[in-house]
C-alpha cells in the first residue's frame, strides 16, 4: 500500500472526550508529526465555534495551528452563503458565530440543524417545522443538516446527536435534507491539501459510519478507535464495522504508522 502522507483525525472522541484527552493522544500527536505525516482535524463538531474548539485543544495540551481545523461548521456557511440562504439557525450561540448574520427583514427560507440541546424543544422545532412546511405553488425550502449523527460520547456518557431531529424535520415537512459534513464525499475531499492523493491519507475516528466507511469509500485507509461513541461490547466478532483496522486509542494507531513505514524525509 502507499505510504501515509497525511492523515485526517477526528477531534470529539477520537483525541478527547470533552476536556480530557484520550490516553496518550497528546504525545502520540507529536509523534505522528515528527514521523512525517501531515495532519488535519476533521470534525462534525456544531457546539463550539472553530475557535472556541481551537481555545479548548490548546488548553487541554494538543499543539496546533488554527488553520488545520477544518470543520462542518465551516463548510455550511459556505454552503449559506453560495445558495444566497437567510437559515432559521437550531444552533448554539457560539456556533452561530461561525454562520452568515440573519437578515431580519426577508422571512426564512431554509433550516440549519447542528447540535444545539438547548434548542430541541417543542417550541424551536414546531418553529422550524412552519418554515419547512411552504404552501403550495411556493419555492421550497431547504433542510440543511451540518451532520446527522446518531449520537456522540460525552464526559458522562453516550449522548443523543441530531440526526434525529434532523430526521423528524424531514418526516414532518417532507423536505429531503441535505448533509455537509461527514460522510459526504465532498467534505473529505475539501479536507485533502493539493498534491495528497486519496490513497496516500488515512481517515482516524471513532464513528464507522460517518468518518472511517465515509472515508473508504473514496479510497482513503479508515482507522476506528474505541474511545468515542464506537461501543465494541455491541458488535459481534463476525458482525464488526468493515473498516481498515480498529485500535483501542488513536495513540495505537499512531503506534501502527509508524511502525508501518519509514519516517518521511526533510
Amino acid at each position: 500500500m502507499e505510504p501515509i502522507k497525511m492523515a485526517l483525525i477526528d477531534l470529539s472522541g477520537t483525541l478527547h472526550v470533552d476536556d480530557q484527552p484520550t490516553d496518550g493522544a497528546v504525545e502520540a500527536l507529536k509523534r505522528l508529526r515528527q514521523h512525517g505525516v501531515g495532519v488535519k482535524f476533521v470534525t462534525n463538531t456544531t457546539k463550539e465555534s472553530a475557535g472556541s474548539l481551537y481555545t479548548r485543544l490548546r488548553r487541554i495540551g494538543f499543539e496546533l495551528e488554527r488553520e488545520e481545523i477544518y470543520g462542518s461548521l465551516a463548510a455550511a456557511s459556505d454552503y449559506i452563503r453560495t445558495h444566497h440562504l437567510n437559515p432559521y439557525y437550531l444552533l448554539t450561540e457560539d456556533a452561530r458565530g461561525d454562520m452568515p448574520p440573519p437578515q431580519p427583514d426577508l422571512p426564512h427560507d431554509s433550516v440549519v440543524v447542528g447540535l444545539a440541546p438547548g434548542h430541541f424543544c417543542y417550541e424551536r422545532l414546531n418553529e422550524a417545522f412552519r418554515v419547512l412546511h411552504r404552501p403550495p405553488g411556493t419555492r421550497a425550502a431547504q433542510l440543511v443538516a451540518i451532520h446527522e449523527g446518531r449520537y456522540y460520547k460525552a464526559a458522562d456518557g453516550i449522548a443523543l446527536g441530531p440526526g434525529c431531529f434532523v430526521k423528524g424535520l424531514a418526516y414532518s415537512s417532507g423536505v429531503t435534507p441535505v448533509c455537509i459534513g461527514k460522510p459526504n464525499e465532498y467534505f473529505f475531499r475539501s479536507a485533502l491539501p493539493e498534491g495528497v492523493a486519496v490513497g496516500e491519507c488515512v481517515m482516524i475516528g471513532d464513528d464507522p459510519n460517518d468518518d472511517c466507511l465515509g472515508a473508504m469509500q473514496i479510497g482513503m485507509r479508515g482507522f476506528l478507535v474505541e474511545t468515542g461513541k464506537y461501543q465494541p461490547e455491541r458488535h459481534s466478532a463476525d458482525k464488526r464495522p468493515a473498516v481498515s483496522g480498529i485500535f483501542a486509542t488513536f495513540r495505537d494507531v499512531v503506534q501502527h504508522i509508524i511502525d508501518g513505514q519509514p519516517p518521511a524525509r526533510p
